[in-house]
């Protein structure tokens, strides 16, 4: 599990992508990039990291499922994913 510090950093800068990103879009239709550099850097869509959102992993995430690859597979051996089989030839 990643350490809580980082997951609350993540989710800090997760805020401020919502917070900002209506200013941002119409900034940059604009052209206005002075005023754009005079916004927060982390309200800036591209420097988010996706993780896990059991454990803040942020390796190995799979976006269809929200999940790390070590979660994935634990949930579906269990028989917590709908429709998932373990496959085997």
């Amino acid at each position: 599990m990643a350490k809580l510090s980082i997951v609350a950093r993540t989710q800090k800068k997760e805020e401020l992508v919502k917070r900002f990103a209506a200013k941002r879009k119409a900034l940059k239709e604009a052209g206005e990039y002075a005023a754009l550099d005079k916004l927060p850097r982390s309200s800036s869509a591209v420097r988010l990291r996706s993780r896990c959102k059991l454990t803040g992993r942020p390796r190995g995430y799979m976006r269809k499922f929200g999940i790390c690859r070590n979660q994935f597979r634990q949930m579906a051996l269990e028989g917590k994913i709908p429709g998932l089989t373990k496959a085997s030839w």
